[in-house]
C-alpha cells in the first residue's frame, strides 16, 4: 500500500474516530473537527474512495473499508503511544503531548517508534514498581 499524505492520515484517523465514536462519519463533523472547509474534506474523500480505503458517495455516511480501518489503527495506534511517550517519560503536558503527537506520528520512523514504545513501557513498570515499594 503506498504512503499517504500527512493530510490523508488526518482524515482517515479523523474518519476512525468518529467511526469508533457514532459507527460513521460526516462530512460537516470531519471538516468542523479538522478546521477545514467541507469542499476539502469531500476531495480528500473522494481520493480516500479512490484509494478504496473508505466506502464513500455524496451525502451519505462514511466508513472506512478493512484496508482503510487497518492504515487507521495504526495510525492512532502510533498518536496514542507517541502521546503517552511524551506524558509519561518526557513529562511533557497533555495539551502539549497531543499537538506534537499530532504532527510527528506522520514522520517518525517504525525503529524509532518501536524503541519509544518500548522505552515508555519501561518506565511506567518502573514507576509502578516504585509506587508499589511505598505500601
Amino acid at each position: 500500500m503506498e504512503k499517504l499524505s500527512v493530510s490523508l492520515e488526518d482524515y482517515i484517523e479523523e474518519i476512525y474516530t468518529q467511526v469508533l465514536r457514532n459507527g460513521q462519519a460526516k462530512v460537516t463533523a470531519i471538516a468542523n473537527t479538522l478546521g477545514v472547509k467541507k469542499a476539502s474534506v469531500t476531495g480528500a474523500l473522494n481520493t480516500l474512495s479512490d484509494k478504496k480505503l473508505i466506502n464513500y458517495s455524496p451525502y451519505s455516511s462514511i466508513t472506512l473499508t478493512p484496508d482503510g480501518e487497518k492504515i487507521a489503527k495504526k495510525i492512532l495506534q502510533k498518536h496514542e503511544n507517541l502521546c503517552e511517550f511524551f506524558k509519561v517519560v518526557l513529562n511533557i503536558p497533555e495539551k502539549e503531548a497531543i499537538e506534537t503527537a499530532c504532527k510527528m506520528e506522520h514522520i517518525v520512523s517504525e525503529k524509532l517508534f518501536k524503541n519509544m514504545t518500548k522505552l515508555t513501557k519501561y518506565v511506567k513498570s518502573e514507576i509502578k514498581e516504585q509506587i508499589d515499594n511505598l505500601y
